[in-house]
């Protein structure tokens, strides 16, 4: 079987997508054509390489940064009301 290579350019644009596009591992790689432990593996590589060498502060496209942020954000607020709604039930309960 033949390997195939991929650039630098590639793998870190495969990496970015799984991080800014809000989609799966598994359908950025199957988009991509790769399979996803080679996905994996340079996700596992690009967090290597920021533990060694953090990012400048600023270097982060805004726009990305935004999309990271507003996604975390809808965590957060559905995060919330689970607890909200775990706490009316169970204020209910022990008030039987």
């Amino acid at each position: 079987m033949v390997q195939r290579r991929f650039t630098t350019e590639f793998e870190a644009e495969a990496v970015r997508l799984v991080q800014t596009s809000g989609r799966t591992r598994r359908e950025v790689a199957a988009d991509l054509g790769i399979g996803l432990s080679t996905l994996v593996r340079w996700i596992g590589r690009s967090r290597d390489r920021l533990i060694d060498k953090p990012p400048k502060p600023g270097t982060e496209d805004v726009a990305a940064k935004l999309e990271r942020l507003r996604r975390e954000n809808e965590i957060l607020r559905q995060e919330r009301d689970i607890l909200k709604k775990a706490t009316a039930f169970f204020a209910k309960e022990g008030s039987r």
